[in-house]
């Protein structure tokens, strides 16, 4: 891991098109199986959604590669996320992350955002990694 500064930058592209498939995936290992993710039918006509869409927590999942590769994943010691917008298949997401401040201890303040291929924000998070 290599020292980090205020107002250092990283971004990841961590998913191109996003697969029905692997949402489903995410569904099996998590064990949440809200219809919304699953079943295009349901998620259209009785959510009045356009299509299924992404879990949260898959695209916090994703999005915390930029931390893990940075900081690596022993380092990261507190991790949190605002879902803004869902994220259906065929997304591109990228994260951008910037170290917003350091403290005494070592440990760097990150601040995330996560954008989709029309650049709409569809998370943002926080997170908290020791940078030394």
């Amino acid at each position: 891991m290599t020292a980090v500064e205020v107002g250092a930058v990283r971004e990841l592209v961590a998913v191109r098109d996003l697969t029905r498939t692997r949402i489903v995936q995410y569904a099996g290992a998590s064990g949440d199986f809200n219809p919304v993710h699953t079943d295009e039918r349901f998620a259209v006509e009785a959510a009045g959604y356009p299509s299924v869409f992404a879990h949260g927590m898959l695209t916090m999942a994703l999005a915390g590669r930029v931390l893990t590769d940075w900081f690596g994943p022993e380092a990261l010691l507190r991790y949190d996320a605002r879902f803004r917008t869902p994220v259906f298949p065929g997304a591109t997401l990228t994260v951008r992350a910037r170290v917003e401040s350091l403290a005494e201890d070592g440990t760097a303040a990150v601040a995330l955002t996560v954008t989709d291929q029309n650049d709409a924000i569809v998370m943002t998070g926080n997170a908290v990694a020791h940078s030394s």
